[in-house]
């Protein structure tokens, strides 16, 4: 095993809110396929929170997202070798309908309400509505 897999890396997910509801793509990649997650991806050097979540937001999605804010902070072990610190977001949308922009990563986008989300779920995102629910 490369010593980069030995090292957990920065992963930064949105979890974007409009009206009630709650911005998901189904996973293609090798870990998650096939689950539901929000937008996200890796940190760049000296790159903002705030800066990465815009980023991949526009990369994956093709949207504006605005009003960004901490969520909640995950040690991502589930899907074993890869090993994350997950920082999570959460931003209200700006403007733009979501749209596949990395048609090798992501099936599609849809909004789902907060009270019914899309299943099976990508492992972070559980953690996500937990945190809207508790602070």
């Amino acid at each position: 095993m490369s010593d980069n897999l030995n090292r957990p890396r920065v992963g930064v997910g949105v979890m974007i809110l409009k009206d009630g509801k709650a911005l998901f793509g189904k996973r293609l990649d090798s870990h998650g396929a096939g689950e539901w997650c929000s937008p996200g991806g890796h940190m760049e050097y000296m790159e903002s929170f705030e800066q990465c979540a815009k980023r991949e937001t526009m990369e994956e999605a093709g949207i504006e997202i605005e009003n960004v804010r901490f969520l909640n902070l995950i040690n991502l072990k589930d899907y074993p070798p890869k090993h994350y610190v997950h920082i999570t977001l959460v931003a209200d949308w700006k403007s733009g309908e979501p749209r596949v922009m990395e048609p090798h990563k992501i099936a599609e986008w849809q909004w789902f309400d907060l009270n019914n989300p899309p299943n099976p779920l990508f492992a972070t995102a559980p953690k996500y509505f937990e945190a809207l629910k508790t602070g």
